[in-house]
Parts: structure tokens; sequence; C-alpha cells
């Protein structure tokens, strides 16, 4: 019957060896043998704490980081967590659990795809493909839910003087942005053969997908209960504050949060210091302007010169549905993959100075959509971005004769 270690020094001792013991080349089922013996489960803290003095000891940062999902693996299942208090709607944290929901149901359907391509008795995996590029376009929106940890909660927890899990972490996230940049390109290359994609799949694709997976496990079962722990409400509200700037991942929230006790900002606060925007010919008040975008019979969506979605109308009769979790997002990411090479065409002359304009038509139902991109320049004719304003002709279509302004009753 083994000894159960509570003692917490000699409990990271032993964690630390077991890590060591892992460095040296140790097969990870008879560490995790050893440590459910000697351990059985170990409160998230020690994993901090000892990823954290490790780093401190010497054993260099590009260590721990190959050493992560390693131990990662061995640890699983065997971290004790802390029981918290139930986290709000739109928390920071609620909104990245919600977005690692997202993240694992379109890696299962990626995995779902590279299996039928395995099981498949013929070669034509054309829409094998088109599926696949779509899920990892889809799961490239992981980069939004990493950098806001990186940018807005990893600063915070090196206040605190907690360096190692934080960069460690983010050097996993370079790894999977890597993979899926790579996983990307791979699959926009043509006449693809089945055996070209079954070979890259154990190499790459799956190789990423298991990234973002393990990478929910770290967050959920080390950083957040961390994090909770360490930060106070006006932390994660000044994180919430700031979260839109860098937009969300497959996921819109749907409240915003704001701690007992805090006022919610009011919209105001952004406006210039006479309470107006002030325009060449006019001003108005950010509710005047809100009302006056949402209330054109026209959808717009406006995508800045770094090519990445900054805002989009919400007209009562919008035609194409968005969310915010497009916001910041790559505009070719927001397009089917087989329309890509079009946008990138459309973004290259409207830079180059070549286009200012790009109007195409389709048939919806009984609708006829007008869809057209505009460059958009300053005075001395530098690119700022593209405006997509799309709209119903029919009804102009239909006009016939004259209705005059006397004529309204």
């Amino acid at each position: 019957m083994s000894e159960m270690i509570n003692n917490s020094t000699k409990r990271k001792g032993k964690l630390k060896e077991l890590i060591l013991k892992l460095h040296s080349g140790e097969s990870q089922d008879s560490v995790r043998a050893e440590l459910i013996h000697a351990l059985r489960s170990v409160p998230y803290g020690d994993v901090i704490e000892v990823e954290q003095e490790l780093i401190n000891e010497g054993l260099p940062e590009s260590e721990v980081l190959k050493l992560c999902d390693i131990h990662s693996a061995v640890l699983h299942g065997n971290i004790d967590l802390p029981e918290s208090d139930k986290i709000q709607p739109g928390h920071p944290v609620d909104v990245m659990l919600k977005e690692n929901i997202e993240l694992k149901k379109v890696t299962a359907q990626a995995y779902g795809v590279l299996m039928m391509v395995e099981r498949s008795s013929h070669d034509n995996i054309s829409d094998k493909i088109l599926n696949l590029k779509t899920f990892f376009n889809s799961l490239y929106d992981a980069d939004k839910h990493y950098q806001r940890k990186e940018y807005l909660l990893f600063p915070y927890l090196e206040k605190l003087e907690i360096t190692g899990p934080p960069t460690v972490m983010w050097g996993k996230h370079d790894e999977i942005r890597k993979m899926l940049k790579d996983s990307i390109a791979f699959l926009q290359k043509e006449n693809l053969s089945k055996e070209e994609l079954t070979a890259t799949a154990e190499t790459l694709l799956k190789p990423a997908l298991k990234g973002i997976d393990e990478m929910v496990i770290k967050e959920e079962e080390i950083l957040f209960p961390m994090a909770l722990d360490k930060l106070s409400n006006s932390d994660w509200f000044e994180i919430s504050q700031q979260s839109l700037e860098i937009g969300f991942c497959l996921y819109d929230p749907p409240v915003e949060w704001v701690p007992k006790g805090t006022e919610k900002p009011d919209i105001n606060d952004i406006q210039s210091g006479d309470g107006k925007i002030q325009l060449p010919s006019g001003s108005f008040t950010v509710e005047e302007l809100q009302a006056i975008l949402n209330t054109l019979p026209i959808d717009m969506t406006f995508v800045d010169k770094d090519d990445k979605v900054k805002y989009f109308s919400q007209s009562a009769e919008r035609i194409f549905q968005r969310n915010r979790a497009i916001l910041n997002r790559d505009v070719r990411l927001c397009h089917p993959p087989s329309s890509t090479h079009v946008v990138d065409k459309i973004l290259k002359d409207f830079k180059s100075g070549e286009r200012t304009r790009a109007p195409f038509w389709i048939n919806m139902g009984k609708m006829i959509i007008h869809i057209e991109y505009f460059a958009l320049r300053n005075k001395k004719g530098d690119y700022l971005g593209t405006l997509e304003v799309s709209h119903d002709i029919k009804r102009y279509k239909d006009i016939e004769g004259e209705r005059r302004i006397l004529s309204y009753e």
C-alpha cells in the first residue's frame, strides 16, 4: 500500500523529480504510474510553482516547452482543481471556456473528415479537402483567443512574478499558430492526392488539431484556476473591456460582464471632449451615428488596411448575418476557401491603386443582391481599408414611373 505524500514541499519535490525523469527520456507510462502511486493527485498550484522553479534553477525555457505537452499528458486527470464560485456569464474566463467548446467541436469535425479520407476506397477527395479548408480556416480564429491571453491576461500574472507558465504557454501558442498556417497553406495546394493528404495528416494536420485540444486542457486545468485565484474583479474587468479590441474566437458573447459595484462605461465616454464627433461637414453623438449607420437600408462591413474586419452595421434589413466573433478576423477567413483567391486579388488591386471598386450581383431567392467593394483612401491617396456594401436591388428594378414628394400622405 502506497504512502501518499501530503507535505507540500515533499510533494513539489517529487513532482519536480518526475518531470526531470521525463526530461531524461523515461517513458510517460512509467512516470504516470509513479505519479499515481506517490501523489495520486496534484494541486494545480504545485504544477505552476514547479514549472517556475525549474526555469529559475536553470532548465532552459525551451526544454520546459518541450516537456510541457509530455508532463501535461501525464498529469491530465490527476490535477486537483479548486472549487470556485460559479463563473458569471460574460466573464473573460466564461468567454474563453465557451470558445474552447467551439474549438473542440471544429477539431472533432476535422478529425472525422481525416478518418473518412483514410477509410475511403476511392481517390476523389475534393469535397473532403474543401471541408478541411473550412475547418482549419475556422481554427485559426484561435489566434484571437491566444492573443487575449498573451496581451491581456499574462501581464497581470507577470506583475505577480508568475512568469514561467505564461512563457511556456506562449511558446505553445506560437507552435500551434505555425502548424495551423502550414496546414492552411498545404490544403490550398491544387490536385492533392489521397496519399499526400494522408501522409501530411500524420505529420502536420493531426498535430495541429492535437495542439489545440491539449491547450484547452492546459488552460482549464492550470491557467484558469490559477488566474481566478490570483486576479481581482477589477483586473478581470479591465481585461473584459479590452477584449473587444482583439476579438473573439468562434463565439460571440451575448452579454457584457460587469462586476458588482462597478458602473458600466457610458458609450459617450469615447466621444470627443464636447460630447460630439466632429467632422468637416458637421457633427453628431455616438448614439446618433450608430442610429444613422443601422438605419441605412444596406449592409456595411469595414475591413482595415491590415485586412482585419473592424466593423459591421446592424440594420434591421441585414442580408448577410454577422456577429462580433468576426471582429479582428482576417477577411479571407470570412469567405469560403474557394473564393479566397478572388478576395486576395481585390485587396491587391485596391492597395496598388489599380482599382477603386469591385461590383458583383447574385440572385438569392426573390432578391437580387448587389455587393460592391470600395477602396477607402485618405486625402493623400493612402489606402485605409475596404468597405463592403450589400443591398437588395430588386425593389429598385421594379420601380416604374414617378413618385414625387408631393404624393406623400
